[in-house]
């Protein structure tokens, strides 16, 4: 079929889709492939001073790229805390406030464009739906987590300041929820969970969950070194008050136990860890990685140790594509079908995470059943090809 003969699709990100260096864009790009392969693609990007991201995007997936340019915000702890304090008043939740007030710069992008079906990324985009819906048939928004519940989450794991900040967060997004989320025709949700959230917070709305998934990867051979990993964005919240829980309550036993034994933390912006932290024996920070695969294939057991967040994990995603055994927390495999024992074990608490490692070093026949049927999972229900069978005849 002629490109012009081809239905129209319009996706808006807060996030570039590419380079695949989180769960974020990755679950982005899965939704950008399909529509690239069924639509004509207008992909509007949020970009942040100095960034660019177009060339990196697979020659022919979109026929449009319009960037908008953030304005330039001041990064420092000074400036980030006096933003958030007059969020905290405004009751304006951080992400959706940055991300809002771009009217202007999408119609201009949209140009007077339609479209038969609009994907807007994230909760941060949802107040552009009433704009999206005189230029769209069918409006889809794409809920990597659920925002309240993601506040109110942080507020239950973190300190009583953090907590009281998060506990208005939630309740700002709450509200923001309820007079948004009807808007959409579509609501994507990452989990059962997450969806029977929505229902809750707007019973009308049509809700299909959209897994998180991985482009096809081929597993690793081999049993690692003797090594316990953990993955993920160190800047992102419940990814620090995770690894900071670990390397105080977790990691120290486990090092007393087996002394040769090596932490490594793969991830971009390990600065946002406390330097204190950073310097604890035996750990061994990798960075930002291009491909995160052969960094978890080198260790033998993988873990999930969080205490906050909603959405499912792409880390876990990851750790079973890899074929590599792991440990979590009820709250970071929720979403994902795993049961202990079979492909996951489960631990809420520091003595119960620490066993559970152990038992994985030390049994070899059970971390590799463990490994192999989390790969099995991954391949049956969290590859692109899988997540994208439940779009069909939705969009």
């Amino acid at each position: 079929m002629p490109a012009s003969a081809r239905p129209r699709a319009l996706m808006i990100s807060p996030e570039a889709p590419y380079p695949l260096d989180g769960g974020g864009a990755l679950r982005t790009a899965s939704l950008l492939h399909y529509l690239g392969a069924h639509y004509e693609v207008q992909l509007i990007v949020f970009q942040h001073p100095g960034q660019h991201t177009e060339g990196m995007l697979p020659a022919g997936l979109i026929s449009r790229y319009s960037p908008i340019p953030l304005v330039p915000h001041r990064n420092d702890l000074l400036s980030r805390s006096l933003r958030n304090a007059v969020r905290i008043v405004r009751m304006r939740p951080p992400l959706p406030d940055r991300f809002s007030g771009y009217e202007a710069a999408i119609e201009r992008a949209i140009d007077g464009r339609q479209f038969d079906v609009a994907v807007l990324e994230h909760f941060w985009s949802a107040s552009y739906l009433p704009l999206v819906k005189r230029s769209a048939r069918l409006t889809v928004l794409d809920l990597h987590n659920i925002e309240s519940e993601w506040h109110r989450s942080c507020a239950a794991a973190g300190g009583l300041l953090r907590g009281q900040v998060h506990s208005r967060f939630a309740r700002a997004a709450l509200t923001i929820e309820k007079k948004l989320l009807p808007l959409s025709d579509l609501i994507l949700t990452t989990s059962a969970e997450d969806a029977g959230r929505v229902h809750r917070i707007s019973p009308g709305t049509r809700v299909v969950v959209y897994p998180n998934s991985l482009p096809a990867r081929h597993s690793l051979p081999g049993e690692g070194e003797f090594v316990i990993a953990f993955s993920g964005n160190l800047e992102y919240e419940p990814n620090r008050t995770a690894l900071a829980w670990t390397l105080k309550e977790i990691w120290p036993p486990l090092r007393a136990r087996y002394p040769q034994l090596v932490f490594e933390i793969i991830g971009k912006n390990p600065n946002a860890i406390p330097e204190e932290l950073r310097e604890v024996p035996g750990t061994r920070y990798s960075g930002p990685v291009e491909d995160v695969e052969p960094y978890l294939a080198r260790a033998r057991v993988c873990m999930a140790p969080l205490l906050s967040g909603s959405g499912t994990r792409l880390k876990i995603i990851e750790a079973w594509a890899a074929r590599r055994a792991v440990v979590s927390t009820s709250i970071g495999a929720e979403g994902l079908g795993a049961v202990t024992g079979r492909s996951i074990l489960l631990a809420d608490n520091a003595p119960a995470f620490v066993e559970a490692v152990a038992r994985l070093l030390d049994d070899a026949e059970l971390r590799q059943n463990i490994a192999r049927c989390g790969r099995e999972r991954y391949e049956r229900f969290f590859t692109w090809n899988a997540s994208w069978n439940t779009l069909h005849d939705l969009f």
